[in-house]
């Protein structure tokens, strides 16, 4: 189960009640790990057999999602920890104590003190050191609510941030995510941010498939996608055609601007009920070795989780033509290329890849592809059709305006063309009134026809 917007009835209350049983928890595990650690009384009891609340009568998003994740104790003690510095930040302060053989603080505890942060923010090894206290196996399952396959880590609840290569691994800060942070508050989600951590937007759409004008050729080739969608699961299991196909499905669709790719794109997620995310390759590609590498990972790893339809809109920013690797930027870009292709290629579900032209795109990566999709200009039927859905709401053509003339005349993609219809809504309504006139319906025109840097008569 992924969250969602948590609609019962919600007080403060319950979500403070929630955070301070998991707070007082924690410091009881907390105060016996130091107990054992330094052979204090009470040493020879365990931590772990110290319950973590079952939160009976509390009902809040926190207390709703430990209980369908059924998560464990080791689970619980890494989410109560990277939650603490958040909600209750003097719970770790006993880890600031100094080892008085040294005259510093216990490596052992691991840790980070940050500038901005007055307290102390838990690390890897902290989490580990808590884990294996009396019981060196505890190690092990430290590590496994680490891995990527744990639910925290894959709803990307909680994470192990990385480190230098030459640092060991539980160095890195064990953060809490805001937006899970955010829906454990409020019961709302905060929908995936477009930023630096997480360099995608959701898209989506109100029309429907009949809404669409595409070439028959066109739609064809996006049945195959949809069909895929639906069945995809069942040739690779039940068919068994897993022993020679890789997972996943890959398209490319290329063409001018405005012709239907990301409408596309957004309508096989609607059909399927998958969510689409497009991705900002400009966010993505970094100048810093391995931070592109890392953002793509990020998005790679949810989209998996949550099984996303993923969108690399202007792909030849990463997918064109590779040059020769004669400096440490060219052979930096190729290696970019090369950990996204392969990601790409491994992604069990389908990704598309959108591009104004083929020949930007590298051969070696189309070869990848299951389709490879070419979406036209319209023609002078399919801008009929198009003209006459734009205008076909409230906003309405004026009586004098011939539209056979209108789509024969004006080459134009389905995108210019509700560009022009929201120019003509903005002049229609100011006038107070919904028919369009044809003088601003010819200066909506213009306006699309200087984009691409063409001209047209005025009184045409």
């Amino acid at each position: 189960m992924t969250w969602k917007n948590y609609f019962k009835p919600m007080s403060n209350e319950q979500v403070i009640a929630a955070f301070h049983q998991e707070m007082g928890w924690l410091q009881k595990v907390i105060d016996q790990a130091f107990a054992t650690y330094f052979l204090q009384e009470g040493h020879e009891q365990r931590w772990q057999d110290i319950p973590p609340p079952d939160f009976d009568g509390v009902d809040c998003p926190y207390s709703q999602m430990v209980q369908t994740w059924g998560l464990n104790t080791y689970q619980r003690l890494a989410l109560a920890l990277a939650l603490a510095p958040h909600w209750m930040p003097e719970v770790l302060d006993v880890f600031l104590g100094k080892n008085q053989v040294y005259d510093r603080a216990y490596t052992e505890f691991g840790g980070v003190l940050d500038k901005q942060h007055s307290g102390f923010l838990p690390t890897g090894q902290t989490f580990s050191f808590i884990a294996s206290v009396g019981n060196p196996e505890g190690r092990f399952d430290a590590m496994a609510v680490l891995d990527k396959s744990n639910v925290l880590i894959k709803e990307q609840v909680i994470k192990l941030e990385t480190t230098e290569s030459y640092l060991p691994r539980l160095n890195g800060l064990l953060t809490f995510s805001p937006r899970w942070y955010h829906y454990f508050m409020t019961g709302f989600q905060d929908e995936e941010q477009n930023n630096a951590s997480f360099p995608a937007t959701r898209i989506s759409t109100q029309l429907d498939w009949g809404d669409v004008v595409l070439d028959p050729g066109v739609l064809s080739q996006v049945e195959e996608i949809r069909t895929w969608m639906e069945h995809g699961q069942l040739l690779m299991e039940d068919w068994g055609l897993v022993k020679r196909l890789k997972p996943g499905y890959r398209a490319l669709f290329y063409g001018p601007p405005g012709t239907g790719k990301t409408l596309t794109a957004s309508l096989l997620g609607k059909a399927s009920g998958k969510a689409v995310y497009r991705i900002d390759l400009s966010m993505i590609v970094s100048k810093y070795i391995g931070e592109t590498e890392k953002n793509l990972a990020g998005i790679f790893d949810l989209a998996e989780h949550r099984d996303w339809i993923l969108f690399f809109d202007e792909a030849d920013a990463l997918f064109g033509k590779r040059t020769v690797a004669n400096s440490s930027n060219d052979r930096h870009a190729n290696q970019q290329t090369a950990y996204l292709l392969q990601r790409i290629e491994d992604f069990p579900g389908v990704v598309i890849l959108a591009s104004n032209l083929k020949a930007n795109i590298d051969e070696a990566f189309t070869r990848r592809f299951q389709s490879i999709i070419y979406f036209p200009m319209p023609s002078v039927r399919q801008r009929h059709q198009l003209w006459t859905s734009a205008f076909s709401g409230k906003c309405s053509l004026a009586s004098d305006i011939d539209l056979d003339r209108l789509s024969e005349e004006y080459e134009l993609a389905g995108g210019s063309i509700i560009n022009v219809l929201r120019h003509c809504a903005l002049a229609a309504v100011r006038r107070g009134d919904s028919v369009v006139r044809k003088e601003e319906l010819m200066a909506g025109l213009k306006k699309e026809f200087k984009k691409e840097n063409r001209t047209i008569q005025m009184g045409a």
